[in-house]
């Protein structure tokens, strides 16, 4: 029954960012192409002594190639927390691009949950060209592989349970074996949208991101939220500064950590968007 489920704690970890206008973020760009800069989360799930981590951002050697903005290690914001990172049991890996599975060789008695056909992906014949391989760190890659050789991964075929409290839905869309993730908590099913839709925007004028494996998928994943989602207001986008803005930061840890298991402050607002 719902009510035997354990209630997790839920925080988006803010790691990085980005500086980008409208137009980078929306297939066919967007008439009013003003500022809009793009955040870098990792979220903890936490009930108990349980703690799972929803991806593991990317390094500051990283961001530096890549030209982001590396505000904290996540490593170091979870430690801060009081999670250290051989205490993390499961990590769920929503797709291997590079702001989503760096860091992974950080911790030492963790599972990795990954839908089995983006590891099929991000290894398959459509890496050999630069548009598609972009989006990932073939030594990240590479690292998932390592770890599947010393049985730490986990495979999921679409929509599976976690464990109570945890459920994985796969969706594609913006890679071949995109995942997002809904969690139990005091305030119902919160839903981890990941990059299903990075922005509340993307979900609410049904204009997909501009980096898309399939776009008839990530459509489609756009419908899939909300329908999996109690509210509009339980559904966290991937990289959305307005979540910083919507949810309460964590004492101490203003601009870095927001409590995601209370309601937001309003209901998201897509022109409350810069």
């Amino acid at each position: 029954m719902q009510n035997d489920l354990p209630i997790y704690e839920l925080y988006a970890i803010r790691y990085a960012m980005r500086d980008a206008n409208r137009s980078e973020h929306f297939i066919g760009g967007d008439p009013h192409d003003s500022p809009m800069p793009m955040d870098y989360f990792v979220w903890l799930a936490r009930c108990g002594d349980h703690n799972v981590l929803i991806d593991t951002g990317f390094t500051e050697v990283v961001a530096a190639r890549r030209g982001r903005q590396f505000l904290h290690c996540p490593i170091d914001t979870l430690a801060a927390l009081g999670v250290a990172a051989d205490t993390v049991q499961d990590i769920i890996l929503t797709h291997l691009h590079y702001d989503h599975s760096g860091n992974f060789d950080q911790f030492a008695n963790a599972s990795f949950h990954l839908q089995e056909k983006e590891l099929q992906f991000a290894t398959g014949k459509y890496m050999r060209h630069p548009f598609m391989s972009y989006s990932f760190e073939v030594e990240d890659v590479c690292g998932i592989v390592r770890m599947n050789y010393k049985q730490r991964v986990m495979f999921h075929d679409g929509d599976d349970n976690l464990c109570p409290g945890i459920t994985l839905h796969g969706t594609g869309g913006h890679s071949a074996g995109l995942q997002f993730v809904s969690v139990h908590t005091k305030r119902g099913w919160v839903v981890l949208a990941s990059d299903a839709a990075h922005f509340y925007e993307n979900m609410d004028s049904g204009r997909p991101f501009t980096v898309a494996y399939h776009v008839g998928e990530m459509l489609e994943s756009f419908d899939r939220l909300c329908k999996v989602a109690p509210s509009h207001d339980h559904i966290i986008p991937g990289h959305d500064p307005l979540v910083m803005r919507l949810y309460p930061a964590v004492d101490g840890f203003e601009g870095r950590v927001a409590q995601l298991d209370v309601p937001p402050v309003k209901e998201p607002d897509t022109a409350d968007m810069p």
